[in-house]
């Protein structure tokens, strides 16, 4: 893999970044590189952070053809193969096997005081959230399962886990690749997309929270979940 990886793309073969663990513990977070080298954080961000107290399903930027991957990127990130060197995380003790995903910074900013409960336990490889849905699932839900895991983890529950992973990750390629396919197809200019009845007034105006219909979003964020939405609508 990591041959491949760097005849596809010049560069280094790991991709190393500062992420938030158990208790809020800092600690740097090994990954097989999948994007070119310099490739602009900030598209992640604000596809976060659109995503962020709505209901809308959390669909990687990989299902819209993300020109920041490098090429056959979107296979191995849908496999989880880019986060086997967290193995060296696990030997370190900042990761487990099992346990939520650990956080980005700018995502951790965000959390309210009660969604930091989801760091109650040591991140892991994968997890109930990876097994519960991932990217049909909300921001919210996300949350949800990551606390529900760290006040009931036990080994039974680990081992469940494990098992469930495979098939969890062959429908989060089959998933991937057909959302892949829905974008090629959609027209290449797009208008203002829409999270219709999804974005809170919170997040637009710092409101109180509740949700506003037809709350714009950028227009490459919106497509992106639209087409994700419309084709789960088909293949529930």
């Amino acid at each position: 893999m990591a041959i491949a990886l760097r005849l596809a793309s010049p560069g280094p073969i790991l991709f190393r970044q500062v992420r938030v663990g158990y208790k809020g513990s800092r600690f740097m977070c090994f990954k097989f590189r999948t994007m070119s080298v310099g490739s602009d954080a900030k598209t992640h961000e604000a596809y976060y952070n659109d995503l962020v107290g709505s209901r809308a399903p959390m669909v990687k930027l990989d299902s819209s053809g993300d020109n920041r991957l490098i090429p056959g990127a979107w296979l191995l990130r849908a496999t989880g193969l880019d986060e086997l060197p967290q193995i060296i995380n696990i030997y370190r003790r900042e990761m487990s096997l099992v346990g939520p995903r650990p956080c980005i910074q700018y995502e951790y900013d965000r959390y309210e005081p009660w969604q930091r409960d989801r760091l109650n336990a040591v991140p892991g490889l994968t997890g109930l959230w990876q097994v519960s849905g991932k990217n049909r699932t909300t921001f919210a839900e996300m949350v949800e399962l990551d606390i529900r895991y760290s006040e009931t983890s036990s080994f039974l529950l680990d081992a469940r886990i494990i098992l469930m992973t495979i098939p969890a990750l062959a429908m989060q390629v089959s998933d991937t690749h057909r959302a892949r396919a829905c974008a090629k197809k959609a027209p290449a200019a797009r208008g203002p997309g829409k999270f219709e009845d999804l974005i809170s007034k919170k997040d637009v105006n710092g409101g109180n929270g509740t949700r506003s219909s037809g709350a714009t979003v950028p227009a490459e964020h919106g497509a992106i979940v639209g087409e994700y939405e419309a084709w789960l609508a088909g293949h529930a």
